[in-house]
């Protein structure tokens, strides 16, 4: 049987090895048509298909191109990739317009803490060091500290904002394990970089060896949780060579950012004055981190993707390193309530900040 369409000629032909199943399908092609859709791949007109008396349906089909391949490639259209937008993905404060009142409970809960630790004789406040009013260190001591494991905690802001006295509550949670604690502060920047910020981090810890002599754990926010990454990661014998090598043995780092790249292409970088180059430099996702290394990369249920990316790729490249890296999502909370349970002793996120605490005074 033979049939045109337009220019396209087709007959139903019998096959090589005829059966009661299958029928030959032939198609005269002209070679514009051809060439049109495969230009390097046909000079033929002609094409045959074998049909299925059962499987009628070209789709089924076996095609057997005179000289040709079996397959041919299909030109298949990509849907164009959405860009992220990083400005959206990393503004925190738009993304929770209720931050005022988070900012203001957390101050309220600051004083109050504060006050009951300096009526119990167990807090130092303003302790310095380094050379500007910014580099000081607030000392949250636990009952009977003698001995007890020290914890330091840094606040976030994007490296540009907050006061270390809006957080002094951060410590109430490891202090009811029996933690002792150091709530930090730094410089801000423009005033100063992100390197330096990493420096006066640094110099802190050497500090607080100083004083106590002993291994620390160190948790922070946002900023502080990239600092936090850091100051793991940091070589300290090569900065303090009475120091031990692992003199931040442990580390947790609620909604940080470890990989600085995304930041050049957003408002923050105004103050923060990152270039591509410095912005992978600083980024400790990419940094070697020594085996054996504690690190946990904490964020909340409702941030951003680009947040859980960021903990998410940490953990993941430090496990790969030899780090004892773990990710957490905490249900339901955003880039601010998420840490609230660190001012709660009875919370599990107080209780692990005390265990890696212990661990690494041990």
């Amino acid at each position: 049987m033979t049939s045109r369409c337009g220019s396209v000629v087709w007959s139903i032909i019998p096959t090589d090895q005829p059966s009661d199943s299958s029928q030959m399908l032939r198609i005269d092609l002209p070679s514009t048509f051809m060439t049109a859709f495969y230009p390097l791949a046909f000079a033929a007109e002609t094409a045959e298909f074998t049909l299925s008396a059962r499987e009628p349906r070209i789709a089924a089909a076996t095609c057997q191109r005179r000289g040709h391949a079996a397959d041919l490639p299909r030109k298949v259209k990509e849907a164009p990739v959405a860009a992220i937008d990083y400005e959206a993905e990393y503004n925190n404060r738009a993304r929770v317009p209720e931050h005022p009142q988070i900012f203001a409970r957390w101050i309220g809960e600051a004083e109050f803490y504060r006050a009951e630790m300096l009526k119990a004789g167990r807090a130092e406040l303003g302790l310095s060091y380094g050379s500007t009013p910014r580099q000081s260190v607030d000392l949250f001591l636990a009952e009977g500290h003698e001995n007890a494991p020290l914890a330091v905690f840094i606040h976030g802001g994007w490296w540009r904002s907050l006061e270390p006295s809006t957080f002094s509550q951060m410590a109430r949670g490891p202090n009811g394990h029996g933690i002792s604690v150091a709530v930090v502060g730094y410089d801000l920047c423009p005033n100063v970089s992100i390197a330096d910020i990493v420096e006066q981090m640094r110099r802190m810890c050497g500090f607080l060896w100083q004083r106590f002599g002993q291994r620390m754990m160190v948790y922070g926010h946002s900023a502080g949780g990239h600092l936090a990454a850091a100051l793991l990661a940091t070589d300290w014998r090569a900065l303090y060579p009475k120091a031990p090598t692992d003199l931040v043995p442990a580390a947790y780092s609620v909604s940080g950012v470890f990989d600085l790249t995304p930041l050049v292409q957003t408002s923050v970088n105004a103050d923060l004055r990152l270039d591509p180059a410095q912005a992978r430099e600083l980024s400790p996702q990419f940094w070697p981190v020594a085996a054996g290394r504690v690190f946990d990369a904490v964020v909340g249920g409702l941030e951003s993707s680009e947040f859980k990316r960021q903990s998410r790729g940490i953990a993941q490249a430090w496990q790969q390193a030899g780090a004892q890296a773990r990710y957490e999502e905490v249900t339901g909370t955003n880039h601010f309530t998420v840490i609230d349970p660190l001012s709660d002793p009875q919370s599990a996120m107080a209780a692990r900040v005390a265990d890696l605490a212990k661990t690494a005074g041990s």
